[in-house]
């Protein structure tokens, strides 16, 4: 029976990656033009505006917009489920293969990639809100709804609903289900099947409480997540202090092709940069506007420019933390890739603790991911179908794919994830390039009314045009 298993494993894997390729270097050209576009259009909004956006995380200027009563998500609760989903094993399990697949010079791919694809996250996450819909216990919305509503085609609102629940309902949390499972056999020797039982159950249990109970269990674990793992690659990095101008340079000439150690090649920098980087903080694939949609603010650019801040926190914070935590140790040719290496290297830093603490750290950063990546399937599915035994089933399925992640192979995982995440982020970015021009028109209303040292809210009258189709915002 293992053989048989092992056969199919094989196939499939083979399948993959014939096509993974072709596919990963389409998306990477799509991503990057995308990105740069809207970098233009939007005249660098996610470095301009910084101010702003760190201002709109901790102030919310819309109290006076929630004090009907009812159940509402705040601006800071929507940021926290969309942090979660992106901080998980490609913070640490996929910056480790980057690292070894590109060679070091994919972390400076990563890096441009969240400066620029930030931008794409705030098109997006703004065309969330300004299409998004009322539902149950709070707004839904996301690229399947501006989809059907902004350019009026069902079927490709459906395939980006279909492409969504089958990449991060099932297939995201193979890998991140599978990524812990190999964390705690490396730590502490527990059985696969043990480990994927128990996160199985503890995923089904907060699922079925709804967006509301994903939202407060994020918004208390991730800020305590993210805060232990950055003060531990902070002291570390401290302690190393001296390599680290030289582990800069390491990565900067092997972006460009100058002094390569592993053999990757400007092209494989670039092309692992890029997938590992959009795996990571998700920006332009259509998952963080699912979450961004839920938020209740006052204008849609609130939530657009808050979003944007999470392609930084992830890649440019948590991400490089763990790139130097790894070439500072200078593990990163020691055979392993993944989750594997990255606990190599903190246990060349720290002792035995390191590969400890490495597994509770992906625990929490894999199992909020899980919970986020759920929700996202949630809200595409709620598009496709209210049906409540569907809903249901669907929760039930989830709870199978991390059982099965738990026990499968990471390559296989990994090649299901890219196959996947380039169907649903291909469909995301056509959609966004022909509608991005009403988020732009979103920024210079929000910008006016700044101007004029107002609070800025949104009417529906600021682009008439769409008035009909932007059903949650005042006349």
């Amino acid at each position: 029976m293992t053989d048989v298993f092992q056969q199919i494993n094989d196939f499939l894997l083979s399948a993959l990656n014939s096509v993974n390729g072709f596919m990963g270097t389409m998306l990477v050209v799509v991503l990057g033009v995308t990105a740069l576009w809207f970098t233009i259009a939007t005249k660098g909004v996610q470095f301009r505006l910084i101010g702003d956006i760190l201002r709109l995380l901790v102030r919310d200027d819309d109290k006076a917009i929630k004090k009907g009563g009812g159940k509402h998500v705040s601006s800071f609760q929507a940021f926290m489920v969309s942090i979660a989903s992106r901080v998980g094993t490609g913070n640490l399990a996929g910056v480790a293969t980057a690292i070894v697949i590109g060679g070091p010079g994919a972390i400076f791919w990563m890096w441009v990639m969240a400066l620029i694809g930030s931008a794409n996250a705030f098109i997006e996450s703004t065309l969330a809100q300004l299409y998004k819909i009322k539902g149950k216990d709070s707004f839904i919305g996301g690229p399947a709804y501006y989809i059907s509503k902004g350019l009026k085609k069902k079927w490709f609102a459906v395939l980006f609903a279909v492409s969504i629940i089958v990449c991060f309902g099932f297939a995201n949390n193979i890998v991140q289900s599978n990524t812990i499972s190999l964390a705690y056999v490396t730590a502490f020797g527990v059985d696969p099947i043990i480990m994927s039982i128990a996160l199985t159950v503890l995923t089904l249990l907060i699922i079925f409480g709804g967006i509301q109970r994903i939202a407060k269990f994020s918004s208390v674990v991730v800020p305590v997540m993210a805060v232990a793992y950055l003060i531990v690659s902070i002291v570390i990095i401290g302690l190393h202090i001296e390599k680290v101008p030289e582990v800069f340079m390491l990565i900067v000439q092997n972006a460009f092709g100058y002094g390569q150690v592993l053999g990757g090649g400007v092209g494989m920098a670039i092309m692992y940069g890029f997938q590992r980087g959009l795996f990571s903080n998700e920006a332009g694939e259509g998952s963080a506007p699912n979450v961004a949609a839920t938020a209740t603010t006052g204008h849609p650019v609130k939530q657009g420019l808050i979003q944007s801040l999470g392609v930084f926190t992830d890649t440019l914070l948590i991400c490089s933390c763990t790139a130097f935590i790894i070439l500072c140790s200078g593990v990163y040719g020691n055979g392993h890739s993944g989750i594997e290496l990255t606990q190599d290297a903190l246990s060349s830093q720290i002792g035995s603790f390191g590969a400890t603490f490495i597994a509770i750290i992906i625990l929490c950063f894999a199992f909020t991911s899980v919970i986020g990546n759920y929700y996202y399937g949630e809200c595409n599915l709620y598009f496709l179908t209210r049906n409540s035994k569907v809903m249901f089933a669907y929760r039930v399925l989830v709870g199978m794919m991390v059982f099965v992640g738990g026990v499968a192979t990471l390559d296989l995982a990994w090649g299901i994830m890219d196959f996947t995440l380039a169907i649903m982020a291909t469909t995301n970015l056509v959609a966004i390039l022909l509608l991005g021009k009403y988020a732009v028109r979103c920024l210079n209303d929000y910008m006016r009314q700044r101007k004029e040292g107002k609070n800025p809210v949104y009417r529906r009258s600021a682009i008439p045009e769409i008035s009909k189709d932007t059903e949650c915002w005042p006349d």
